[in-house]
C-alpha cells in the first residue's frame, strides 16, 4: 500500500483543481501541457521528499548518494519537460504544471505550524532587545561599540 503525505494530497488537490479548470476555461492542449507538468512536477516533489526522510533517517548515507540521487532527479526531470516540449506541449502550461507544489507547499506548512501560546512571555515594545535582534540570521546580534554601526 502506498502512503501519500499531507503535502503530496494537497499538491494532488491542487493540481486536479488546476487541470479541470484549464480543461474548461482553456484550449484542450493547454490543459494536456498543465496535466503533464503537473505529472512530472508531482513525481519529482515525491522523490525528493522520500530522499530527503531517507537521508535524515540514515538509509541513504551520507551526501555523495544525496548529490547523486539528486542528479538523476534533475536529469530524469529535465528529459521529461524536454520530451514534452518535443511532442508539442504548450509551454505556459507545463511551467504552471510544475510550479503547482508551491501552492500545496504554503498550504501545509500553514496548516501544521505550531499552535500559538497565549500565555507565552512577550518581550515590552520599548525593549532594547528588539533593536539587537537579526531576522536574517534569526539570533540576537553581538552588542557593538561603534555608534554608527546601527545608523542608517
Amino acid at each position: 500500500m502506498i502512503s501519500i503525505d499531507p503535502i503530496e494530497r494537497w499538491n494532488i488537490a491542487i493540481s486536479a483543481g488546476a487541470v479541470a479548470t484549464s480543461l474548461a476555461v482553456a484550449t484542450p492542449a493547454f490543459a494536456t501541457s498543465l496535466a503533464v507538468g503537473a505529472a512530472l512536477e508531482a513525481a519529482n516533489f515525491r522523490a525528493l521528499r522520500r530522499s530527503a526522510q531517507f537521508l535524515f533517517w540514515g538509509v541513504m548515507p551520507g551526501q555523495r548518494a544525496w548529490a547523486a540521487v539528486f542528479g538523476l532527479r534533475f536529469v530524469l526531470l529535465a528529459i521529461g519537460i524536454g520530451a514534452a516540449l518535443y511532442f508539442g506541449a504548450d509551454a505556459a502550461g507545463l511551467v504552471i504544471g510544475l510550479s503547482l507544489v508551491m501552492p500545496a507547499t504554503i498550504i501545509e506548512a500553514w496548516r501544521s505550524r505550531p499552535p500559538i501560546d497565549p500565555n507565552a512571555p512577550r518581550l515590552a515594545d520599548d525593549d532594547p532587545s528588539w533593536d539587537r535582534w537579526d531576522p536574517w540570521l534569526a539570533r540576537e546580534t553581538e552588542a557593538s561599540n561603534d555608534p554608527e554601526e546601527g545608523s542608517w
